[in-house]
């Protein structure tokens, strides 16, 4: 959509082909419906892919400010939460979807919804489109539909297909921004709780990733956001654990002294009820048991047993067995090959006159809105590129 305003605001003829029968279906469901559509801390950082910089010129020339004041003008009022992240100021991911479909119509861009794009062939003057239904003539080709995660929500993976058939390479594909499955049954008997907490990576003795954030226990593992930010690495590497500290603004020894001070005071409750008021409670009597301890245990009776506890919440560790896969997941690592095309227009270096945008590239960010503004940013240059070169996209 954003790469389709670019380029009929330059002049050009546009028509999107959409494969699901409504456009911005996966956009409308996104940030469990509020749409986290950019973060104010966009930088090269954060972003990931075989060219870590591949993607500098592409957000100099489009922004997130640039991209902010793109959709205020377009009618839509934005917030920024503590962290950066920015919200319609509706919560609602539907009105960012609207705004860009109120924009296209005005454009009078044609939009073809249920009209998947089977094949492109590179002919005489430009390109030819085929569909099902069947055929259209383009001098200018966008690939911007996406890659394979929310299969649900139409996550499908043509692109790759698309331009792999035009000759272009695609690298290794995985889940990023994903849930993650654990060994064991622990995270069972906590599901639905969430708590905040330091979450580091380890593999072997290595840390290879940490966040800190809200944790989600699962049926099946974790989940929440500080768990989507390490999953890129987690699902490359297995044989991992997550560690989680729930008390990262205290030390062992501190903490120790806490729940000391809580014996000492409180003697008559137990183990059970040793950390009401600092975790949820189910979480507090899991850490209890999960050490093999009795919660039962008076506690005036526990004193040799409050360090234990005290490593046991610094450190509540979960083997990696595996994630939720590409239906589950919020965004693919991996993607077509970043080098065969130009950085500064996103036209591609194998087949001119093909541009390619957004999560079909090897391009993946962290968690916190930096995936759309990849969208906003990829789209906004393919679109204005492609049709500065003349003709109809």
């Amino acid at each position: 959509m954003m790469a389709a305003i670019a380029a009929a605001e330059q002049g050009a003829r546009v028509t999107v082909f959409e494969r699901q029968a409504r456009l911005g279906r996966k956009l409308a469901a996104t940030g469990n419906g509020r749409c986290n559509l950019s973060n104010t801390h966009t930088d090269l950082s954060r972003y990931h892919g075989e060219e870590s910089g591949f993607c500098r010129s592409v957000l100099e020339q489009e922004n997130t400010v640039r991209s902010l004041k793109r959709f205020r003008d377009m009618g839509l009022l934005t917030v920024e939460n503590e962290d950066g992240r920015i919200y319609p100021m509706s919560d609602n991911a539907g009105s960012v979807v609207d705004v860009l479909r109120f924009t296209l119509e005005a454009l009078h861009v044609r939009v073809n919804c249920g009209c998947p794009v089977k094949k492109v062939n590179k002919v005489s003057g430009g390109f030819l489109l085929g569909m099902e239904n069947g055929r259209e003539t383009a001098d200018r080709v966008i690939v911007s539909c996406g890659g394979k995660a929310g299969g649900k929500l139409g996550g499908v993976g043509d692109g790759y297909r698309i331009l792999e058939e035009l000759g272009h390479r695609c690298t290794a594909l995985r889940p990023a921004l994903v849930q993650l499955r654990t060994e064991g049954t622990l995270t069972r008997g906590l599901k639905g709780v969430r708590t905040q907490a330091q979450v580091y990576l380890r593999h072997g003795k290595r840390i290879t990733g940490m966040e800190r954030g809200e944790v989600q226990f699962t049926e099946y593992g974790l989940s929440g956001p500080a768990i989507f930010a390490i999953s890129r690495e987690a699902v490359q590497k297995p044989k991992c654990v997550v560690s989680l500290d729930l008390f990262p603004e205290m030390d062992t020894d501190e903490l120790h002294a806490l729940l000391k001070w809580r014996a000492r005071t409180r003697p008559g409750l137990t183990l059970d009820d040793l950390f009401t008021g600092t975790v949820q409670n189910r979480l507090g009597r899991v850490l209890v048991s999960s050490a093999g301890l009795s919660g039962g245990i008076l506690l005036s009776e526990s004193e040799h047993l409050l360090r234990t506890l005290a490593e046991r919440a610094k450190d509540f560790s979960f083997r990696v067995t595996g994630d939720l896969g590409f239906d589950q997941a919020q965004v693919t690592s991996g993607g077509i090959c970043t080098r065969e095309f130009d950085p500064e227009t996103l036209e591609s270096r194998i087949c001119p006159g093909v541009y390619a945008c957004g999560e079909v590239l090897d391009v993946d960010g962290d968690c916190g809105g930096f995936n759309l503004q990849w969208a906003w940013s990829s789209g906004w240059v393919a679109g204005s590129c492609a049709a500065r070169s003349g003709g109809k996209c």
